[in-house]
């Protein structure tokens, strides 16, 4: 027996230690109750008026006490159940799921290669692929409908084409207080009622500021309706190092986790427990270009410090990875997609999005979803350590088997080579297999692989009964905005 032993079941990462996480904790206290933030939402404004918070105007300055008493209220875990209800996600410290990002104005058209505006079946396509692909958890959109009838309904039409072609849990976008209302009614349709939809929410609700410490009308007021419902919701600032924040990470941390913790304290006061979700997109503006980058480093290690942040605080982590800046799916996106994968993974962030992201969030490219499939499956290889057991420490085969021995036939060899990563679209044979197969390219390989799965992955299709009900409250909708 032996004693005082450390074993590392899984690969170890963090960027922060704790004292520097409290240090950045502090500074976000000490941001709120000095320069506070402002709210531009009536019920809020009271909610806080009628607390302890200072309110001058729209700006609301916060005790750190009031953000301590908020904290303590929040659930460490969450359950999300897709429609398909053996699609389930448990949130929870270090259990990591992947998903797409939402809301991508452009694709490239998949007969043509031409950029052009979304549509309603671009999200349903890029369901149908989520929903067959096997390392993707849970779906947003991947793209906005463009072709909806009314821009102030858009958001509902979308999370149709969703519902219609995925059956994995889900994160939403919404219009506005009314629009996250109407997804809301729609979900508990299909969850079987108000009730159920609390216990098994099928989505979360997606909520962005604007940074600097800014809570416009729209945000609050999705971001109080979620509390009353208990809808599972993220606020999540996306600020822009050396533009809306600092341009030190440690700056922007300090920022971002202000704007978290001024809402934490908000739904708070609204109905304790509602179950909050921190995050969002942490990166800097590229200096020369101007543009918000997706592809860059400081991406993946601020977003894994915010992980570090969240594990400290006991919320659920929002974070990023699989996106890249590049224009089409090429070598640069390859890299840039594996480097936040692979540090989002390593962090134990929860809910990993923006996954097949290109062109700085602006393009939808359905094969970047499928070779994003390939890379997660090797960074959650790389994930699971080295066993040291005795099994594996294969004293007794090597002793077996001797100097100028073989392991090819042995039964520990047959055993333990399912164990390793197979991959599916990258090509491990030899040159002259690989000219006899087509000298195939793997963008040639990722897109008969997309092809393949739109052709024989068939989605569960929902009762005709509910998809009337469903159709009914976006027609409602339409008709009122009309």
């Amino acid at each position: 027996m032996k004693i005082n032993q450390t074993v590392n079941k899984t690969t170890q990462f963090k960027v922060l230690s704790e004292d520097q996480i409290r240090q950045i904790y502090f500074a976000a206290l000490e941001v709120l109750e000095r320069t506070g933030g402002q709210v531009f939402q009536e019920e809020a404004l009271e909610l806080f008026k009628n607390s302890d918070a200072v309110v001058k105007g729209n700006t609301v300055r916060i005790p750190p006490f009031m953000v301590e008493e908020a904290l303590n209220f929040y659930p460490r875990k969450i359950t999300l159940r897709g429609r398909n209800k053996k699609h389930s996600l448990s949130l929870q410290k270090d259990t990591v799921a992947f998903g797409t990002g939402s809301d991508l104005p452009f694709t490239y058209d998949r007969e043509t290669g031409e950029r052009r505006r979304t549509v309603y079946n671009d999200v349903k396509n890029a369901g149908h692929l989520v929903d067959a692909l096997s390392h993707y958890d849970f779906f947003m959109s991947h793209g906005i409908v463009g072709d909806a009838p009314n821009p102030q309904t858009y958001d509902r039409h979308q999370f149709m084409a969703m519902l219609e072609s995925c059956t994995k849990p889900m994160v939403v976008t919404s219009v506005d207080g009314e629009g996250l209302k109407d997804l809301w009614k729609m979900g508990c349709l299909i969850q079987g009622g108000e009730e159920e939809f609390k216990l098994n929410p099928l989505f979360v609700a997606y909520i962005e500021p604007i940074s600097p410490l800014k809570n416009d009308r729209t945000a609050v007021e999705k971001l109080l309706f979620a509390a009353e419902k208990k809808i599972p919701a993220m606020y999540t600032p996306c600020p822009s190092s050396g533009a809306t924040a600092p341009a030190t990470i440690a700056g922007m941390l300090v920022q971002s986790l202000a704007e978290t913790l001024l809402a934490s304290v908000l739904c708070h006061l609204k109905k304790p427990g509602m179950p909050l979700i921190m995050g969002g997109v942490t990166t800097l503006l590229d200096m020369k270009t101007s543009t918000y980058s997706y592809g860059a480093p400081e991406l993946s290690l601020a977003s894994a410090a915010n992980t570090d942040i969240s594990k400290w605080l006991n919320l659920i982590m929002f974070s990023t990875g699989g996106c890249s800046d590049a224009k089409i799916l090429d070598e640069q996106a390859a890299a840039e997609q594996m480097t936040s994968l692979f540090y989002s993974y390593l962090s134990g962030a929860n809910l990993i999005h923006d996954v097949g992201y290109i062109d700085h969030g602006t393009n939808a490219s359905l094969e970047s979803l499928v070779l994003n499939q390939e890379m997660i499956g090797m960074v959650k290889q790389f994930g699971q350590g080295i066993n040291t057991d005795e099994e594996h420490l294969a004293l007794e085969l090597i002793e077996k088997q001797g100097p100028g021995g073989e392991y090819v036939t042995t039964d520990h060899t047959y055993k333990h080579w399912k164990e390793w990563y197979m991959p599916k679209l990258q090509d491990r044979s030899d040159y002259e297999t690989w000219v006899g197969n087509g000298s195939k390219t793997m963008g040639q390989r990722v897109k008969e692989e997309t092809n393949r799965l739109l052709e024989e992955h068939n989605p569960q299709p929902m009762d005709d009964k509910l998809v009337q009900e469903l159709k009914g409250i976006i027609h409602d909708a339409d008709k009122r905005h009309s």
